[in-house]
């Protein structure tokens, strides 16, 4: 008897796409640990930071998880002296804590390179790069020894979970990295702008979307199955 993926119980089809895709993650997750040879040194602000935070060095990260069951994440990325000369795309390290780029011929960050990097807290930088989002997106920007050190990073909105000139009427505003922010409708409110009052109609949006993938599905596989046929 032939075994194929159409006799496997859906419980079974979900965890095996579960830990495919939990592993493909952490690979790719854990690639930008890897974007220039060597570790994280013990004596280096990225190695003192994860000692203290009892984390695990790996490559140019810092990892540490929470809890035992909760998958790893990075805390600390050290990409210095590691030849960059443009920095556009470190969303894989969202979770950092604190970056350090210093030693790199960098002429150029993106401005939506730190997007979304509501942890970071400390950066070291060549002293010719601004902080990300300017000096006022940080408590302290300080420039020695040939580096630029951007510590403290503020809150673009006047206060997280509160209601912001920033953001529409009826929605929060949160910070989302240096200089960025994001709005979410308040309770009650949703839609285009949160002009919506009242609970968002999950059922008469989703009924109709259902359904007609129902159908749609069922007649893609009756027409399939008929090509299938043998004559």
């Amino acid at each position: 008897m032939k075994a194929g993926c159409s006799q496997l119980k859906p419980a079974v089809l979900i965890l095996v796409f579960n830990l495919c895709f939990y592993g493909s993650y952490q690979v790719t997750d854990l690639q930008i640990c890897e974007l220039c040879s060597g570790a994280v040194l013990n004596g280096t602000a990225v190695g003192r930071f994860c000692s203290s935070s009892a984390g695990r060095i790996e490559g140019r990260c810092c990892l540490r998880n929470d809890n035992t069951s909760d998958p790893e994440y990075i805390i600390g990325l050290d990409l210095s002296n590691c030849s960059l000369t443009h920095v556009e795309d470190l969303q894989r390290a969202s979770t950092a804590v604190r970056i350090d780029l210093s030693l790199n011929p960098i002429v150029n960050i993106s401005e939506a390179a730190f997007q979304g990097f509501i942890e970071l807290n400390y950066m070291i930088l060549p002293q010719d790069i601004f902080c990300p989002g300017g000096n006022t997106s940080w408590e302290k920007v300080e420039v020695k020894e040939g580096n630029r050190f951007c510590e403290g990073q503020k809150d673009t909105c006047n206060q997280t979970g509160q209601l912001s000139m920033n953001c529409p009427e009826n929605s929060l505003c949160a910070p989302y990295g240096p200089s960025f922010f994001e709005c979410s409708c308040a309770d009650a409110y949703h839609g285009y702008k949160c002009l919506r009052e009242g609970e968002f109609p999950l059922l008469q949006v989703f009924a109709p979307l259902g359904a007609s993938t129902f159908v749609i599905s069922l007649l893609l596989w009756l027409t399939q199955r008929r090509k299938a046929e043998p004559l």
